[in-house]
């Protein structure tokens, strides 16, 4: 009888023990799994986002490609990616910014309209890099 009892004992103990395990297995992968669903989308909406990022520049150089200017300034910076931002657009001069990917100034552009003269600045400290008239086409 003491045999029974105790063999009835250890097999109530190791179906509880399985089913607490079966719980924390099921909760484990339950745990991985939303980490993955949420991994994934965070990944997802980083690919949106440079998907966004890309299509702006593009619209950004898109912008920018019908002006006088445009072509000799991306030959003196070396066709690098820059957004352009405008400072100023009268009748008399454009100036506009170019900006690196990390948000910071690296050029300055002066192009003066009546005469077609094109400045350009590297605001790192080299100073003016191109100071011409442009050929009037």
């Amino acid at each position: 009888m003491n045999k029974t009892i105790i063999t009835l004992i250890a097999i109530a103990t190791m179906l509880t023990a399985t089913a607490c395990n079966s719980n924390g297995v099921n909760k484990t992968n339950n745990e991985v799994t939303e980490k993955n669903e949420q991994s994934a989308q965070t990944e997802g909406g980083q690919e949106v986002q440079q998907e966004h990022e890309q299509s702006k520049e593009k619209t950004n150089h898109e912008e920018w490609t019908s002006l006088p200017e445009y072509n000799y300034i991306i030959e003196q910076i070396d066709n690098k990616d820059y957004n352009f931002q405008t400072v100023t657009d009268n009748e008399g001069k454009r100036v506009l910014l170019l900006i690196d990917k990390n948000g910071v100034e690296q050029y300055k552009t002066i192009f003066i309209k009546n005469t077609s003269r094109l400045k350009i600045i590297k605001l790192d400290g080299e100073g003016q890099i191109f100071n011409e008239i442009l050929d009037r086409k």
